[in-house]
């Protein structure tokens, strides 16, 4: 058995090398790999890591231009890796290695996809709260229950990443990807430690992105391959609604013979079935869509300025 690790880098040039040493003294019975990603860091990440390749020829390096964030490297990662069980792991040193064989037995066990959930998270109350409040809605959305879909910690079956496509902020809700796709997921409590060196890369503007990538997502597991299921009920809501009020008024002026003109209402109803005819009309378009790209292959686009040992 072969392990690969997928491990996006942003500014953790102090943190790598116990890293690296770690995850080695984790993997002693197996073939193994490690990618970095380095995702535009401005420090010394990636001197760092090119100083890793030199002494050990299972590690590889890609170099984004800039930074694109964590789901493009982890996509980058995942089009590459060879090993049969692949882990994903944060650079901060808050994921602790020691982890991997729980991992593995909880994946020989049968599961496709084995997140971590950090049960004693070493992290401020403005992370675990807002952290809580988002598991629990994710876990409401997909029908998913899971203490924390958002742990870099995993571990996956090389057939779960080659149905993966994530971008923005969709690797908050790989574990959801996975699940809608059929596979099986599990997690697994794991020791979160403080972090040692740097300071966090997320700011406040990470929870509107997450929010908007949380439709997003549901709307891909949920909707993609049927949008007229998702447009045809927003239609028909707003159309039956105008209907009721449309025959509300048609009672009102044939047995009360009130007039219609000076009626507000009148033109609510009307409005209201337009907007459902053209909600109706948008997933008409989208089934279109769909049918004519089931085959295609959307990629990002990255800009990769350098690529050691691959």
């Amino acid at each position: 058995m072969k392990l690969s690790f997928v491990i996006p880098v942003y500014n953790e040039d102090q943190s790598l090398k116990q890293l690296y040493l770690e995850i080695i003294e984790n993997t002693k019975d197996y073939k193994y790999e490690i990618i970095f990603i380095d995702d535009g860091s401005t420090d010394r990440s990636f001197e760092v890591m090119k100083e890793l390749v030199k002494k050990d020829k299972n590690v590889k390096v890609i170099k984004f231009r800039k930074n694109f964030g964590k789901s493009a490297g982890l996509n980058i990662g995942f089009e590459i890796v060879e090993g049969d069980i692949i882990f994903t792991l944060d650079a901060d040193l808050q994921d602790n290695p020691k982890e991997i064989p729980n991992f593995i037995r909880k994946i020989e066990e049968g599961y496709d996809l084995v997140t971590g959930w950090k049960e004693k998270r070493k992290d401020p109350i403005t992370k675990t709260l807002p952290s809580k409040l988002f598991n629990a809605v994710t876990s409401g959305a997909f029908k998913l229950k899971l203490h924390d879909f958002n742990c870099g910690f995993k571990a996956y079956r090389k057939e779960v990443i080659k149905e993966l496509d994530i971008y923005g902020e969709m690797h908050r809700y790989i574990p959801a990807l996975v699940y809608a796709k059929g596979f099986k997921v599990s997690e697994i409590p794991v020791e979160h430690r403080p972090r040692k060196y740097g300071k966090t890369k997320y700011g406040m503007e990470r929870y509107l992105r997450g929010f908007l990538d949380l439709l997003s997502a549901k709307l891909v597991t949920g909707y993609i391959h049927s949008p007229l299921y998702l447009f045809g009920r927003i239609g028909s809501m707003f159309s039956i609604l105008g209907l009721i009020i449309g025959l509300y008024l048609t009672i009102m002026k044939l047995g009360f013979g009130q007039p219609l003109y000076n009626r507000p209402l009148l033109y609510l109803a009307t409005l209201l079935i337009i907007i459902g005819l053209q909600f109706f009309s948008i997933g008409l378009l989208g089934e279109l869509i769909v049918n004519q790209n089931r085959s295609a292959n959307k990629k990002l686009n990255i800009s990769i300025e350098e690529k050691i040992n691959l």
